[in-house]
């Protein structure tokens, strides 16, 4: 797919007539849709073409733009944003060190910051800087919460574990380990991979020698698949555990057979169709998904691109109590969208059911894990 280095799409949603005179809302997005974040970014860039035209009356102008997975191109963008453009509202970026450079630009510029990416660290803890900044994606210690729970309730005592050697894996092993001993198991390894390794044969064959009952593992995308399909290959028959992170069709499509039965907690969005006919977040996948079919030829969406929908959702919501306090492109106006999505209440989205404070700008709690199984080659809902 041709790429472009800066501008990937701009929408500009308004008639070509429109005057500076005219209220018009603008929303900048930088994410990484090409170099190693393309997985996440690249269906970031296909949802923009799926998101609202039109927010309370007034139309809406997205310009987007790719970071190249690099944070100093996301800072260059955000400034590009704030500085030319103008925008109401900074969204991105797709992962956390390329987003971390944008929470003191949007504070300098009082501008609200929608971070796609994953980590605690975006927004918390809480302070000036932060105040700015939002985060659609559950933060981890969520999950690993729910899924060391459950793991607990399975009647396991020893629980092997394996994880990226980043960020990522070490901050589920951290809530595993403080949490293991309260539930009633251990864990009897700690492993680490690299997400780029071919092979993870010597880390497989130490988890198997301390026979655990189970395995953990904290990894992410395609390269999740190799420690499990390792531990299949070498006859191990306990259940295996993921994260939130595998929840795409290309885990599924790689791991084949060898990841049948995966457990994981995870998003709404991986699990709404076994949730009741009434769920709202059945509804609110419906809505993306019908958007962003429409926008893409029929396509289907992966859970990367609701992170751009999420974020949008929030900030579509604030926008109408917004406008009766200030008009778009005004100080006032940002900031008011800010107070906003800070009093968002019960609000579903496809990450689950948000309710923001000032001192919690992620906004979820254990009601937006759940806990979800491979089963026939699909995401299903454990029962």
């Amino acid at each position: 797919m041709q790429q472009t280095k800066t501008l990937i799409v701009a929408l500009a949603t308004m008639l070509a007539g429109v005057t500076a005179a005219q209220a018009e809302i603008k929303i900048g997005i930088t994410m990484s849709a090409s170099g190693p974040g393309a997985a996440l970014g690249q269906p970031q860039s296909k949802t923009v073409a799926a998101l609202p035209k039109e927010i309370g009356g007034e139309k809406v102008t997205y310009f987007a733009l790719d970071d190249e997975s690099d944070p100093t191109k996301a800072a260059q963008n955000a400034r590009k944003l704030l500085s030319e453009e103008k925008v109401d509202v900074l969204i991105g970026s797709s992962l956390t060190p390329v987003s971390l450079p944008l929470i003191d630009i949007a504070a300098e510029a009082k501008t609200p910051l929608m971070t796609m990416a994953a980590a605690a660290i975006l927004v918390a803890p809480m302070d000036e800087r932060r105040k700015w900044v939002y985060k659609v994606v559950p933060n981890d210690d969520i999950m690993a919460e729910a899924i060391g729970k459950y793991i607990a309730k399975t009647g396991a005592k020893k629980v092997g574990y394996i994880g990226f050697s980043d960020a990522y894996g070490e901050g589920y092993y951290k809530v595993l380990a403080a949490a293991a001993p309260k539930l009633g198991f251990e864990l009897t390894t700690h492993e680490v991979y690299a997400r780029s390794d071919a092979s993870v044969t010597g880390q497989v064959l130490k988890i198997i020698a301390t026979k655990p009952d189970a395995v953990f593992i904290a990894s992410a995308g395609t390269p999740a698949v190799l420690p499990q399909k390792a531990l299949r290959e070498r006859g191990f028959k306990g259940a295996i555990y993921q994260t939130h992170g595998v929840a795409t069709e290309e885990f599924i499509k790689l791991g084949g057979k060898d990841v049948e039965g995966a457990i994981f907690a995870g998003e709404a969005f991986s699990g709404a169709e076994d949730m009741p006919a009434d769920s709202p977040f059945r509804k609110v996948k419906a809505r993306f998904v019908d958007a962003y079919k429409a926008a893409n030829g029929g396509a289907a969406p992966t859970i990367f691109g609701v992170h751009l929908w999420d974020s949008m959702t929030l900030v579509e919501n604030a926008i109408p109590a917004a406008l009766k306090a200030a008009k778009p492109g005004t100080p006032e106006f940002r900031a008011a969208i800010r107070d906003q999505i800070e009093k968002s209440k019960d609000l579903a989205l496809n990450n689950g059911l948000s309710n923001m404070t000032p001192d919690n700008h992620n906004g979820y709690d254990e009601r937006s894990a759940f806990l979800i199984e491979i089963r026939d080659g699909a995401f299903r809902l454990k029962q």
